[in-house]
């Protein structure tokens, strides 16, 4: 059985955080944040109990650690969480059927040959915190094993240390379907943590940040150590999608909790921010590089990497407010970093080993009334440029009340256009036609319009939104759940989106909470899957494929390829994607059964790696995708 409330000494940590922070902040709002402990109006104080009903509720430990007086306030919590009502599976079950219900009738006026179809809907073993689109097909979700089965509290073990707080991994083999034999465990290892209860279990990586190798494998660093409002990890874990099995590496020198990871044309991943393992309020200004300089580059999947490669510190520092940055590789070789406040814009060079400031992000109209006064877990991209490398990104969201997009390119800022609304926690993704899609959302952390931790949705969030590449946007077709904090979503090699994430919204909508399948996916089929028969796409070459060299691919329908393009594989998490990246190439010759392509012109254009190759008909009918690579990374 996998229904599992949180412990009563966890429901306290989490209950005297939202107390004090009440008390810090007083009659106003408090300020949510990352992965556990959100504070929130309301929350419960000590109950009124007899003095003896106290005394038998003191924890032993916790009087020996922190006192009699705090441990006897401990116990009062604990009793008043003990009072709050639990979730009913009825009110699970009325949900979901409302969800889908409404889902049917308002996507009915939606042609799917112009807005796309959501399609299946079904049950995962995991939340989906962190999802990455492997090399193999398959899919890598991960994050943390459950702890909390009541939507209207904190359903993540942020505040929890010891054995509650692990993490959890699973793939999902869509070519077996959408039962639960389609998915398999993988757990992380397992890790003594250093918090000093000397309970090993499998790696806390969840809040993580993370990007692929050159060789196909995924680094992710970083996780929650426990405590403090979230303290950072020092983890720094390979997953190996080939052989299927995590790697620990040498821990890295800061803990982080909420970094971003970036892979450059060097093939060498950045590594930014994320809380340290002092706590929440104490994000690193260490950037950290993997693998170290004195190591090579990991360029073979059939090799995994040895056990003792480390990271090494990057010469410049990135000094941060907030965590989660967006990153990405642009054209030029530089590594180009949006953070959230609208004065931390900045440019890495790899090789000169410097930072370089950018201009403002034009983004604080007069009158905006945000907690922060900054963008909150907005989504970014960096934008198809033809037969070069991204030159621009576009970036969205993070702020309700700004339904405006911003453009970087060329040094500066512009403003292509608004979107329908504002809307924070989003996904955006770039289609193998080159268009945009927006799906996931919502107001705030735990906020879906209705106060924190009230599962109860405006129902705008769930619509999604199709840009197309002059900047314009139109409202499409609504999801099934309304997903905003930890949602994801990543375009697969048949063209269709899965869509995950937002433990909250699943647990508040899961139609058994007693078994074992705690999440849900949902798949989106993008317009072009209904325009017509799809281009067929053959062989492609299994090697590393030169830049500016010619390859050969099959095809029994070369004459009517009108477009080649590749798409990179991506890895998503708190709508931070820096592997998102889309490539044209070049038709140089047209056969009976084949096409010539010529791949990219360098590693700047197209960093070092796996890419899902589509052949697109005129109207912009994609073929199933066939993995091909590019190499070697800048440098080598």
């Amino acid at each position: 059985m996998a229904h599992r409330s949180m412990s009563r000494r966890a429901r306290a940590c989490a209950l005297v955080t939202a107390v004090s922070a009440v008390m810090v902040l007083g009659a106003g709002h408090a300020v949510a944040h990352g992965g556990g402990d959100h504070p929130h109006e309301g929350s419960p104080e000590a109950a009124e109990v007899s003095e003896k009903k106290v005394a038998k509720e003191v924890d032993p430990d916790e009087a020996a650690a922190l006192g009699q007086s705090h441990a006897e306030e401990h116990a009062r919590l604990r009793i008043a969480a003990d009072k709050t009502s639990d979730y009913p599976q009825t009110t699970r079950t009325n949900r979901l059927n409302w969800l889908t219900q409404d889902q049917k009738t308002k996507n009915a006026k939606f042609a799917a040959g112009k807005f796309g179809k959501f399609t299946d809907y079904f049950p995962s073993p995991d939340y989906g915190v962190h999802i990455a689109q492997l090399p193999t097909g398959k899919i890598l979700v991960f994050s943390f094993e459950p702890v909390e089965d009541n939507p209207t509290r904190e359903t993540a073990p942020t505040q929890l240390i010891g054995r509650e707080n692990a993490g959890r991994a699973y793939l999902w083999d869509p070519e077996k379907g959408t039962g639960k034999d389609a998915f398999r465990a993988v757990p992380p290892p397992v890790i003594d943590m250093p918090d000093g209860r000397n309970e090993p279990r499998p790696a806390p990586f969840f809040c993580a940040g993370h990007s692929f190798l050159p060789n196909g494998m995924l680094g992710v660093f970083g996780g929650n150590l426990g405590g403090n409002g979230g303290s950072g990890a020092k983890l720094a874990l390979i997953f190996d999608p080939f052989k299927e099995v995590w790697l620990r590496q040498p821990d890295m020198s800061v803990g982080r909790w909420y970094p971003t990871v970036v892979t450059g044309a060097d093939g060498r991943q950045l590594i930014f921010s994320g809380q340290s393992e002092r706590g929440w309020g104490t994000p690193t200004e260490i950037v950290e590089r993997f693998p170290a300089r004195n190591h090579p580059v990991l360029t073979d999947g059939s090799v995994q990497p040895r056990p003792n490669v480390p990271v090494d510190r990057f010469a410049a520092d990135a000094p941060f407010h907030n965590d989660y940055p967006h990153a990405f590789s642009l054209r030029d070789g530089l590594i180009y970093t949006f953070g959230r406040d609208s004065d931390q814009q900045w440019k890495f060079d790899p090789v000169a080993g410097t930072r370089i400031g950018l201009p403002n992000r034009p983004d604080k109209p007069k009158g905006r009334k945000t907690l922060r006064g900054e963008r909150f877990y907005g989504s970014a991209v960096p934008l198809p440029n033809g037969l070069r490398g991204p030159d621009a990104v576009l970036q969205m969201g993070g702020d309700p009340s700004d339904p405006e997009t911003y453009l970087f390119k060329d040094g500066s800022w512009t403003k292509p256009g608004a979107k329908a609304f504002g809307r924070t926690q989003d996904n955006t993704l770039v289609l193998p036609d080159g268009t945009l899609f927006t799906v996931n959302g919502s107001p705030d952390i735990r906020d879906y319009g209705n106060g924190p931790y009230n599962p109860n949705a405006d129902q705008k969030y769930r619509q999604t939104e199709l840009g197309d590449k002059k900047g314009n946007w139109r409202l499409g077709p609504v999801q099934r759940l309304p997903r905003g904090y930890h949602s994801n979503a990543v375009v697969m090699p048949d063209g269709r989106i899965m869509i995950t994430g937002d433990e909250l919204q699943q647990i508040a909508n899961d139609p058994d909470i007693t078994d074992d399948m705690h999440g849900a996916i949902e798949i989106y089929e993008p317009a072009y899957l209904h325009r017509g028969k799809r281009p067929h796409l053959g062989d492609a070459p299994d090697s590393i494929l030169r830049y500016r060299k010619e390859f050969t691919v099959g095809t029994d329908t070369a004459d009517a390829v009108d477009r080649a393009v590749i798409l990179a594989p991506s890895t998503s998490t708190h709508s931070v994607n820096t592997s998102q990246r889309h490539l044209e190439l070049k038709i140089t010759e047209r056969a009976d059964g084949s096409l010539k392509l010529k791949a990219p012109p360098s590693a700047k254009d197209a960093v070092p790696g796996y890419y899902m190759l589509f052949l697109l008909d005129k109207n912009g009918v994609p073929s199933t995708a066939q993995w091909v690579r590019f190499g070697p990374p800048q440098g080598s």
